[in-house]
């Protein structure tokens, strides 16, 4: 169905902002969407991967059971 209708799902996505989701035997498998909302992912991917390395690095020395504390202790104050 894809194959024979992209240019009219690519002309939906470009300009009613639909996204479609791509399925194999009934399985999602991949999207189609615009282009600014997949920029806009990779964009939170990155920074989500640079704060992850940067609280990794921050917390490298600290023992794992008073990060676990640390953890439940910003869980709870969050929940309040």
């Amino acid at each position: 169905m894809v194959r024979q209708n992209l240019g009219e799902l690519l002309d939906e996505i470009r300009y009613e902002g639909d996204s479609v989701v791509i399925t194999k035997r009934g399985k999602p498998i991949a999207a189609l969407v615009d282009i600014e909302l997949f920029e806009r992912l990779c964009s939170l991917d990155e920074a989500y991967m640079r704060l992850r390395g940067e609280l990794a690095q921050a917390f490298s020395n600290l023992p794992p059971d008073a990060g676990m504390v640390m953890i439940d202790e910003a869980v709870h104050a969050a929940r309040g």
